[in-house]
């Protein structure tokens, strides 16, 4: 269940990574062209969706890279990747994928039935 956990974050943080790019890429370009706002629209929350477009996909990314090791802390990397990328992009064509990918490598993670090794952190 670790090696799917860390399968499924790391190829849900990187089509996170393609829906981060556009979020940031839009919010961009509708600061400098305003006009363009006022016709597609303007992102109401600007500064959410920069930040979700940046931590979203790192954290999906680490979580998937710590899963087979830390599965807790995998786990919970995961399962707030995909609720942050729920919370600014909602769940949309483009955003079910990542955000499956991550809640179910978070829970898979999390379900581990062996306990993470016994040792210090630091």
């Amino acid at each position: 269940m670790r090696n799917s956990a860390s399968m499924l974050g790391v190829i849900g943080g990187l089509l996170a990574m393609i829906v981060g790019f556009f979020g940031f890429g839009y919010t961009e370009f509708v600061r400098n062209y305003s006009d363009v706002g006022d016709v597609l629209g303007h992102a109401e929350q600007m500064n959410l969706i920069r930040i979700s477009s940046f931590l979203a996909p790192v954290l999906a990314i680490a979580g998937g890279a710590m899963a087979k090791t830390r599965a807790l802390w995998g786990g919970l990397m995961l399962l707030a990747s995909g609720a942050l990328m729920y919370h600014a992009f909602g769940f949309g064509v483009f955003t079910m994928f990542p955000i499956g990918f991550c809640v179910t490598g978070g829970i898979l993670a999390l379900a581990a039935g062996k306990p993470d090794e016994a040792k210090a952190h630091f």
